[in-house]
């Protein structure tokens, strides 16, 4: 798996492709299946990397010693191929908190495409780190991630 470029764009506010936090990345040899394209099981892998990227990033280590997210879900919808040597640009930016529950949306296409190759939507859980229970998105969270709780 090859490894992701340092999140840039907005960390804090990202709510729309727009906004979103940023990484872009080319696949490794081994991501590449019998199609000759990336498998999809790796475009999940990317939109897992990035998701925890950037909670890593707006959270900070006070947040992340006392939170744990899990995915509840996952609806991916793959549109366009990337090939070997493409260059991709991995979108993340937030949905709707809703209790413990927080939507992260994932676009995903190469470098320079008017439409995504992969685009995620993934339903997230926040779990209080010592008692691994769901918890309540927090207002501390909500800031630190620069949204409000629509």
């Amino acid at each position: 798996m090859s490894e992701p470029s340092p999140l840039a764009g907005d960390v804090k506010g990202a709510v729309s492709f727009e906004t979103a936090a940023l990484q872009t990345r080319r696949p490794d040899p081994r991501d590449i299946d019998a199609l000759g394209h990336v498998n999809n099981a790796v475009y999940l892998v990317w939109a897992q990397d990035i998701a925890v990227a950037h909670w890593a990033l707006a959270a900070g280590p006070g947040l992340i010693d006392r939170h744990l997210w899990v995915v509840l879900r996952h609806e991916i919808d793959y549109r366009e191929p990337v090939l070997p040597g493409d260059e991709v640009e991995i979108r993340t930016w937030l949905g709707r908190a809703d209790g413990p529950r927080f939507a992260r949306h994932i676009d995903i296409r190469r470098k320079g495409a008017a439409r995504y190759s992969a685009k995620v939507l993934s339903d997230w859980c926040l779990l209080d780190g010592a008692t691994r229970k769901p918890m309540r998105v927090t207002h501390e969270i909500l800031e630190a991630f620069g949204v409000s709780g629509t």
